[in-house]
């Protein structure tokens, strides 16, 4: 096999594959990127066997063919190389030749009959939706996802798609972040799904193109996103996602409206004498005024009081510093909207206005 193509045309789509691609491997050659020519088109494909990203380039001068070549290497070959340079490749029996000007490169590769098979279900169901809509949805859920926990579910993010309403969920068990919108189209679709969260924080980075629209198809094991010239496929977790709803139904405090800003920096300033594993800090809040406080184990203390808007009991509540900063940095308005439970379980952060957007955080015993 052989094919000629510009650097540039080559090294985006590569990137991405190896994002992809898992530095140690049990398989060597999941360390490979899979490249196939068939017709005039050339196809790149990575997988850890849990997500999975194609690409699909067309290029001339090619002889069809098909190869396995170490990844990375591959992309710091093409990183390195001048901007616009012409690359030729050829397969030499288990060799790969890179040429370009007057670089000359030999790779060692493996067979392609030895890549391993995504398996995927047949996909039975499928909807479109704007890529700038998903982008977003994402960025206000991701960073609530658990990492590693053992109940497996929670690392990852709930999609659940009611028709035309799409509705996003992450939790790590101590906060939780809900995204609500209106997709532009109905998609006759009920259903709900959770995609594990490396698939999620790839996904973040492939879209690109706020204006796209991604068709999107998937089954009871897998998802799949066609992503311009990309095609994204991820493993879905098997699990059933926790019931959130009973968080709703519970009494509150009246709600404390906050300057996002004056918030964001107060917390930050305090945070310093924190403790650093637990990151605690305790609200007083009582009419028009919230003092934040700390203290560490080297009797180190930090206070700071700003001025609310709020009319009730006086509340004494702890937080971990970093799980209000999250949430606070992800309010598009400028007032943050804070709602206590009367039993002191839950806080609900949002926006004074409706908005897509609720955060709900755990507090802390200290």
């Amino acid at each position: 096999m052989k094919f000629t193509i510009n650097r540039d045309d080559l090294l985006l789509p590569l990137q991405k594959i190896v994002s992809v691609i898992e530095k140690r491997q049990t398989m060597p050659i999941l360390s490979n990127v899979l490249i196939e020519i068939d017709g005039g088109n050339l196809k790149l494909t990575g997988t850890d066997l849990e997500i999975q990203i194609i690409t699909n380039l067309k290029t001339p001068n090619t002889e069809d063919g098909s190869i396995t070549v170490p990844a990375r290497k591959f992309l710091d070959i093409c990183r390195l190389l001048p901007a616009n340079s012409e690359i030729k490749f050829e397969q030499s029996q288990d060799k790969a030749k890179i040429l370009s000007g007057r670089s000359r490169f030999s790779l060692s590769c493996l067979p392609a009959d030895n890549y391993p098979e995504f398996v995927v279900s047949d996909f039975d169901q499928q909807f479109t939706i704007n890529a700038g809509k998903l982008k977003k949805a994402l960025e206000k859920t991701t960073f609530c996802m658990a990492n590693q926990d053992v109940r497996y579910y929670l690392n990852g993010l709930l999609l659940h798609i009611s028709n035309s309403k799409l509705k996003l969920v992450a939790s790590d068990g101590h906060r939780l972040s809900i995204y609500e919108d209106v997709l532009d189209v109905v998609t006759g679709v009920e259903t709900r799904i959770i995609l594990p969260r490396k698939g999620v924080l790839e996904l973040s980075k492939l879209i690109d193109d706020d204006e796209a629209e991604l068709n999107v198809e998937f089954s009871s094991n897998n998802i799949r996103f066609f992503i311009n010239n990309l095609i994204f496929s991820a493993k879905l977790v098997d699990s059933k996602y926790p019931d959130f709803g009973k968080v709703f139904q519970q009494e509150f405090y009246n709600q404390i409206f906050i300057q996002k800003n004056s918030l964001k920096e107060a917390l930050t300033r305090v945070a310093i004498l924190s403790n650093e594993k637990i990151r605690g800090v305790v609200f007083d809040i009582n009419a028009d005024s919230l003092k934040i406080s700390t203290h560490n184990p080297e009797h180190d203390e930090a206070e700071e009081e700003i001025a609310i808007e709020y009319s009730g009991d006086p509340i004494s509540i702890a937080f971990n510093a970093q799980y209000i900063l999250d949430a606070v940095s992800n309010l598009d308005s400028e007032i943050a909207v804070l709602t206590i439970a009367v039993n002191a379980s839950t806080c609900f952060i949002d926006e004074p206005t409706e908005s897509s957007y609720k955060y709900i955080v755990m507090p802390m015993r200290l």
